[in-house]
């Protein structure tokens, strides 16, 4: 029997919806009846319709449990041609928190719950139990997958599954809101300086500290239509990463205000962007506050 559909029985067994990928690790293009949507798309996808192809057509939504399906004579081909396996996260009750740098994984280390991983070629998938919107670039190097999409099959990895958690959720929640009016709006919390005060066991100097926090507000406030509450983690993150070597206290809460601040006069929701400042500013806080 083909390697790859073997694997694909195999996971159809454990109600993994599968599929063949193609060369360039794609899905199958569409036959000539369901080419650009003739056929009124399958039932289950977001603009739902009566296709029932018997081929793999449709990518993620031709992923089947079905050993019928998976071995007729209309797969056949792809199964012969296919040079790897997909399969459809949200078909089996899960989610693909796909980590496409050692950064990213990194991050996923220092912000995330411990679950089923499964080493890629460049970085990790993370695997939870529960399904969600999939998105692109949620973070620097990290795309989820889950409902309407799929993720390649590279192994059952290994650490067990957990829940997913609201940490993940989050990461789509979408930031742009209308731009505050008149600059700072009234609830934000007064600026706050960085000094010694705040800050006696630093190992920076204040020319130092305030000129790179200086750079880092502005690129916030460079983003007044969208991005600057992704902005906000990136600036908290790298901000703080110049501080793990301190003995600390370095006063990273009030740098955090700053960039809270900062994201919000433009536009950015003051839950979401003290969120994403927290999460920029956790793997520093614990070595100096």
């Amino acid at each position: 029997m083909n390697e790859r559909l073997r694997i694909a029985l195999d996971l159809a067994a454990r109600g993994v919806p599968s599929l063949p990928l193609r060369q360039g690790k794609r899905p199958f293009p569409n036959c000539q009846a369901c080419h650009g949507s003739a056929c009124g798309d399958r039932p289950h996808m977001k603009a739902a319709g009566p296709c029932r192809c018997p081929r793999p057509c449709h990518a993620w939504a031709a992923a089947t449990t079905d050993p019928a399906v998976l071995t007729s004579p209309e797969w056949e081909q792809a199964w012969r041609q296919a040079v790897a396996v997909a399969y459809h996260p949200a078909g089996a009750g899960l989610t693909v928190l796909d980590l496409d740098n050692s950064a990213a994984v990194t991050w996923a280390r220092q912000t995330l719950p411990a679950t089923r991983i499964v080493p890629t070629t460049r970085g990790e998938h993370w695997i939870y139990r529960a399904t969600m919107p999939s998105a692109n670039a949620v973070h620097p190097g990290v795309d989820i997958k889950s409902r309407s999409t799929y993720a390649r099959w590279l192994g059952p990895g290994t650490g067990v599954l957990t829940d997913l958690p609201p940490a993940v959720r989050a990461l789509i929640v979408k930031e742009e809101t209308t731009p505050a009016r008149g600059g700072v709006v009234s609830s934000l919390h007064q600026r706050a300086i960085w000094d010694r005060t705040v800050a006696t066991g630093c190992r920076h100097t204040e020319t130092y500290v305030n000129a790179g926090l200086e750079r880092g507000l502005a690129k916030v406030r460079s983003h007044p239509k969208s991005g600057a509450g992704s902005q906000a983690f990136g600036v908290a993150s790298f901000l703080a990463a110049q501080h793990t070597q301190c003995p600390g206290p370095c006063g990273l809460e009030a740098i955090g205000e700053q960039i809270v601040d900062a994201a919000v006069s433009v536009g950015v929701p003051e839950p979401y962007a003290r969120r994403a400042v927290a999460n920029g500013l956790r793997p520093a806080l614990g070595e100096a506050s």
